[in-house]
């Protein structure tokens, strides 16, 4: 009888301890704006290439990519840019990331 309730106890603690850490460890998708580098990795690369090559048009303005960044563009046919300043972007982060883009395409 005491075997099982320390099996049992035993089995309850292991699983709230790794509740518990589950929810103070960030997963992959929770990468903050504020690291760009990264941030450009998880939510960017996929739409833009490793190296911003793609739709990345540079004709337009600072100003219309910080506008494109923060509140989204629908082009022509799919997929859309998203508005970041809804996911929790600032206007200073999406400059970091226009800065990353930059700097990106740059080094090719």
């Amino acid at each position: 009888m005491n075997r099982t309730r320390n099996i049992t106890i035993a089995i309850i603690s292991t699983l709230i301890l790794g509740l518990g850490l589950f929810s103070i460890v960030p997963g992959q998708t929770d990468v903050q704006p504020s690291d760009t580098a990264a941030y450009y990795k998880t939510k960017c690369v996929a739409c833009h290439g490793q190296k911003a090559e793609k739709k990345f048009d540079a004709a337009l303005t600072d100003e219309q990519y910080l506008d494109a960044i923060l509140k989204g563009k629908k082009p022509e046919k799919p997929p859309n840019m998203p508005a970041y300043g809804e996911k929790g972007v600032t206007p200073e982060q999406a400059k970091a990331l226009l800065e990353h883009m930059k700097q990106l395409r740059a080094a090719q």
